[in-house]
């Protein structure tokens, strides 16, 4: 249940009664002596009828149905209303064997574009961002019911590709392609060093562009090739990386090439374009330069060349009118945002997308490196994911084995492996997503913060209270009902699940989440501390704490899940 819209709901209905126009502005309370959550609406209300806030809040109070839901309502301030949850309501909505989360009336069909790695490359940690970013917004969509389209756009065409199909043909030749494209990025330099330094092989190299864009099949089939050994190697880091993306959400630059000049048809049809300095633009008048000069909108470059625009013109068209998206959401770096908010105009005024169709940009900042510059290796190269990925492993591997050197080497690798990777994911995904971050190793593995190493062992501590006392969950069941305050704090903040996930959700902020978790988890721990568990004074309150840890873990790793990280049964 999310408490909050219900809270919103009822107070709502409070306010239209008092005929006050205004909004609830349900919180969640910065205190806990304020209760549990505060509605700020009135004050607003209060000041548009010209009335005394106190007085209307007294009104709103009057005329509010929390019987079943609060045990205290409190005017404070100039018209805040405290909201205290009754232990009752508490109980009810926290009950072993019920699901943690409810799905969302009505569901949506929404599109998810992102990782969208170039296939000239292999990836690295500039792709990290919108790969682990995007796919935990999908994750949250999903298990709140709404249907999701993952498409990851990679970038399969261009005339890089031309140089490094001529490359390949010549390694082709010795037998030795798949050898020559194990290390990709590899691949990539030397075809690039024979283009710059061979006048010969760039010819060569511009006509198979050419030969590619005409539809060769000798040419297409090399293509093919090239791509498919490229995707291999993001499939292993997708797998590596523990996110959702396969081969069958691969929806690529290329696939909207017999569409562009669909587009552009289009759009001269409607009287959309115009012909600036040899290409054809597109002029909105909300897009002008800092002079007052009209922006252009570039889809067909002078010598008939489409463009990132044209492309994502076609995509918008596909993925809102054959698809039947009403959201469609797109993961990218903050340097986009332009390109976004025009190409989203130009798509709504030509009618390239459904009327009621939201296209959505989801920025986000920079991986940084302690020193404050884009996070590059110590040599000054880019950081490649797998290698990044394997630092993180080995790294977790020296921790854990200096921290519990009484597991088996097998034990302690499987263990490495998650909190690793989970530290990777989590340092990226528990920063706001508009903002840049620094990289830090030591940071990111720490067991205490906000970090996943310290989710991960709150996680395992309760499953060894578990071991310990030698008792089945399958024994427990019933509900959770707060005596202790520090019970109720926890109790109060598993309710909270389900609002969290709905935010990532709405807003694309899987920063959110990871707050949540961070808090729940700091609550646990003073349970932990203040309210014995396995010598609890009787047995009642032993099974009612052992509730309390078993719901904790229950939403710690659904929490986590949803961010596409593991947890361990011991560490």
């Amino acid at each position: 249940m999310n408490v909050r819209d219900l809270l919103n709901t009822r107070v709502q209905a409070a306010l239209d009664a008092c005929h006050a126009e205004g909004t609830a502005g349900i919180q969640t309370a910065g205190k806990p002596e304020f209760g549990d959550y505060q509605a700020n609406g009135v004050m607003a209300a209060a000041k548009r009828q010209k009335r005394n806030p106190m007085e209307l809040a007294a009104d709103v109070v009057g005329a509010l149905q929390l019987d079943d839901v609060a045990d205290s309502i409190d005017i404070a301030g100039p018209g805040f209303l405290n909201i205290r949850l009754s232990t009752n309501f508490i109980a009810d909505n926290l009950v072993l064997g019920t699901p943690l989360l409810e799905a969302q009336d009505p569901p949506q069909h929404t599109v998810v574009d992102y990782s969208s790695p170039n296939l000239a490359k292999e990836m690295h940690v500039g792709h990290l961002r919108s790969t682990v970013i995007g796919d935990a917004v999908a994750r949250a969509l999903e298990v709140l019911g709404h249907r999701v389209t993952r498409q990851n756009h990679v970038g399969d065409w261009g005339t890089q590709f031309g140089m490094l199909l001529e490359y390949l043909e010549e390694t082709d030749g010795a037998n030795s392609a798949s050898d020559e494209l194990k290390d990709l990025e590899e691949f990539y330099r030397r075809s690039r060093e024979r283009f710059t330094a061979d006048d010969a092989f760039a010819q060569r190299a511009r006509a198979k562009v050419v030969a590619l864009q005409r539809g060769d099949e000798n040419v297409l089939a090399q293509w093919r090739h090239f791509i498919d050994v490229s995707l291999s190697h993001c499939d292993e880091v997708y797998q590596h990386l523990g996110v959702t993306l396969s081969r069958a959400d691969v929806m690529a630059e290329s696939a909207y090439n017999e569409d562009l000049n669909n587009v552009i048809s289009s759009l001269a049809q409607q009287g959309l374009l115009t012909e600036s300095d040899g290409a054809q633009c597109v002029f909105l008048d909300q897009f002008k330069k800092k002079d007052g000069e009209p922006l252009p909108v570039i889809v067909q470059k002078s010598d008939g060349g489409y463009l990132y625009a044209t492309t994502d013109l076609a995509a918008i068209r596909y993925r809102t009118h054959k698809l039947g998206a009403s959201r469609v959401l797109y993961f990218t770096d903050t340097r986009q945002v332009l390109h976004f908010k025009q190409v989203f105009a130009v798509a709504r005024t030509a009618g390239f997308t459904t009327d009621d169709a939201s296209l959505e940009h989801m920025p986000f900042g920079a991986m940084l490196g302690t020193d404050g510059k884009p996070f590059k290796t110590r040599e000054g190269g880019v950081v490649h994911l797998t290698d990044l990925l394997n630092e993180a492993e080995q790294r977790a591997f020296e921790l854990v084995s200096e921290k519990n050197p009484t597991l088996t080497e097998t034990e302690r690798l499987e263990i490495a492996r998650v909190v690793g990777v989970g530290a990777v994911k989590y340092a990226d995904l528990s920063k706001n997503r508009g903002s840049d971050y620094v990289f830090d190793w030591d940071q990111m593995l720490a067991f205490e913060g906000n970090t996943a190493p310290y989710l991960q062992y709150a996680y395992a501590r309760i499953q060894s209270l578990f071991r310990r006392g030698d008792i089945s969950v399958q024994s427990l069941d019933g509900t959770l009902r707060p005596s202790e305050p520090a019970e109720r704090d926890l109790a109060i903040a598993l309710l909270r699940f389900q609002e969290n996930v709905e935010l990532v959700a709405r807003d694309g902020y899987p920063h959110v989440l990871c707050a949540y978790l961070y808090d729940l988890t700091t609550k646990f721990m003073r349970f932990y501390e203040q309210c014995p568990i396995l010598t609890a004074q009787s047995l009642s309150a032993r099974d009612n704490r052992l509730r309390f840890s078993h719901r904790t873990a229950e939403t710690l790793r659904a929490g986590l899940s949803l961010l596409g990280i593991e947890t361990v049964d011991r560490m």
